[in-house]
């Protein structure tokens, strides 16, 4: 094994289809980095204890994807600010004896709106409050959203998403699907976020596309009716794929220690979706 050999991996179940591979590996191909690997590790939240406490110095650092983000960041033994603040990890990064949680699902919102020309303020409209709602909070925040409404089914599993919110300055209303106001709501954002299935938004598209800029992190099949109805109204749209390519960023940089070379990242992500969106920089 080469003297600069170093692991990485992501894990979570089902694992299969994971993309990350794609973007690690074209990024530390394009680092020079050839002693690197970067795997699939099929672990639930219940196995991620037993898995990273098994995990020895050659591991760099580990991308933890669904169901495993909050396992990942009670296993740590450090957390960045926002980490806490969502209340899941995507990121374990290897530091010495133990592990710093972070989660760059936030830069993935930051990240895939910037590219497509968000500029706006004033409130954003998130739909749904599990954990990539609350990392939407988050991006918001970043981005200087004053403020989020959270369409939600249910507002008692809206807890999360207003601790969030609390946490990072941001006051979250909390609104009930059934009784939504949608043209109203969207027509007053600057940006709405949909983290939900496809069907249980479809009924409202037309009145969401009326926001100037939606990110819709579904993306397969796409275009979704919500974003073709978006650019029908030649408003912005970013996708769950620019969110998977810029929240990649942050973890390449973490492991590696090296600023990550995006534009490689992007034309193997690129590549293998077969061209479906076209992920700007």
């Amino acid at each position: 094994m080469p003297t600069d050999a170093r692991r990485a991996g992501v894990a979570g179940s089902p694992v299969a289809h994971s993309l990350s591979p794609v973007l690690h590996g074209a990024a530390y191909r394009a680092l020079g980095l050839t002693g690197w690997t970067y795997e699939r590790i099929e672990a639930d939240a219940a196995a991620l204890p037993a898995l990273v406490s098994s995990l020895d110095a050659s591991w760099a650092g580990l991308s933890v994807t669904m169901p495993g983000k909050q396992a990942a960041l009670s296993v740590a033994t450090d957390a960045t600010a926002r980490a806490v603040a969502v209340g899941a990890a995507n990121t374990l990064v290897h530091e010495g004896s133990g592990w710093r949680a972070d989660c760059t699902d936030v830069d993935g919102v930051v990240g895939a709106l910037r590219a497509v020309g968000f500029a706006g303020t004033g409130y954003g409209v998130v739909l749904g409050a599990g954990g990539t709602g609350c990392a939407a909070i988050a991006g918001l925040a970043d981005l200087g959203i004053e403020r989020a409404y959270v369409v939600v089914r249910d507002p008692a599993r809206a807890e999360a998403a207003v601790r969030c919110g609390s946490k990072l300055g941001v006051p979250v209303d909390v609104v009930r699907w059934a009784t939504a106001s949608w043209e109203e709501l969207a027509r007053g954002a600057a940006v709405v976020v949909s983290t939900t299935p496809s069907a249980g938004v479809e009924p409202h598209v037309h009145a969401l596309a009326l926001a100037p800029c939606v990110l819709d992190v579904v993306y397969h099949p796409w275009p979704t009716k919500l974003a073709a109805a978006v650019v029908a109204r030649d408003g912005l749209v970013a996708t769950g794929l620019d969110m998977l390519l810029h929240q990649a960023f942050g973890q390449v940089e973490q492991f590696t220690g090296q600023p990550a070379p995006r534009a490689a990242m992007r034309d193997a992500l690129h590549e293998a979706t077969g061209g479906l969106v076209p992920l700007p920089l």
